[in-house]
């Protein structure tokens, strides 16, 4: 059995990537009480250290009998965030928790490891940052062979264009080579195309699935995983006049596409981000889904914003 150790667990996205692999997660570390919860729910086999990482041993977590075999992780981001306009430097001390993945690896000496992290960190300090943060790495003994590279989801089977940084390292003398872009892409239309359709406002605590099992995308089958209910279909209630706006919007169009007229609240709309009011196209890859209430993503087809269960 191979074992690995989450740190910077979040909610256990990289830890559900590295089960699908076959790797056993044994222990995740996270500050956030509810994200360390989430972790546990869906990973129950693993122990969860919900806490200040820094205050932490590794060598607690380390067994001749079980050696781990991945550590992974994805140190806080904020202040490499490109869209962190206020604080993007390396005066930002989150910046500096990378740190504390290094000492892990050094006390653990695991055969690998994995760290993600937003793509703005490849060019802060023109690139400098990131050579730092692999230079940590190879000053460990036995860990010279890293490769670096920014990834985009939608290449891999999420319907979604978001970018990330991934860094591998391992201490078996292996040139680690990136897997391959997956030949198509999935949808929208994909991978909610068999979930309810929904109004401004409404609220079901779950409702059937407007497409058999056996006749939703492969994609959709997957994100089933044996419910036959579609759970939290929950709308945000817009007023009159956000539903009047989204009438303007084509998919893939965003607030440009309303009129000045229906505009007039804002000061300067100019400075509306552009995921502001976007409409999702349903036959590409979702743009970034974020904090979808505070972003206004409009359904495809409907005029509304999309669901909980539509981001999820």
């Amino acid at each position: 059995m191979r074992y690995g150790i989450d740190i910077f667990s979040g909610a256990g996205g990289l830890s559900l990537g590295a089960e699908m692999a076959g790797i056993r997660i044994k222990t995740a570390i996270e500050i956030n009480k509810n994200a360390a919860q989430t972790f546990l729910r869906n990973h129950k086999g693993a122990d969860v250290l919900q806490g200040n990482i820094q205050d932490l041993d590794p060598k607690m977590l380390h067994s001749d009998k079980n050696p781990v075999f991945v550590i992974m992780g994805g140190p806080p981001c904020q202040g490499f965030s490109m869209s962190n306009t206020r604080t993007r430097n390396m005066e930002n001390k989150k910046n500096f928790l990378f740190l504390e993945f290094v000492r892990f690896v050094q006390e653990i000496r695991p055969a690998w490891f994995v760290l993600e992290n937003v793509w703005g960190l490849t060019n802060i300090n023109e690139g400098r940052t990131q050579t730092m943060i692999e230079d940590c790495f190879r000053a460990i003994e036995g860990y010279e062979n890293i490769s670096s590279s920014v990834l985009w989801a939608s290449d891999y089977g999420v319907p979604q264009n978001k970018n990330r940084f991934f860094m591998v390292g391992n201490r078996l003398g292996i040139d680690f080579i990136f897997p391959e872009k997956h030949a198509t892409k999935i949808t929208v239309e994909e991978a909610i195309g068999d979930l309810p359709s929904l109004q401004n406002g409404e609220m079901l605590d779950e409702s059937d699935y407007t497409i058999p099992l056996e006749e939703a995308s492969p994609y959709a089958q997957l994100m089933r995983n044996g419910s036959d209910k579609a759970r939290q279909n929950y709308v945000s209630r817009n007023n009159d006049l956000v539903i009047e706006r989204y009438k303007y919007i084509g998919q893939g169009q965003n607030w440009r596409a309303i009129p000045n007229f229906l505009m007039q609240n804002y000061a300067d709309k100019g400075r509306c981000h552009s995921g502001i009011y976007k409409r999702l196209r349903a036959n590409q890859p979702s743009v970034v889904i974020s904090n979808c209430r505070k972003s206004m993503f409009i359904q495809p087809y409907e005029d509304c914003k999309i669901s909980l269960r539509n981001a999820a």
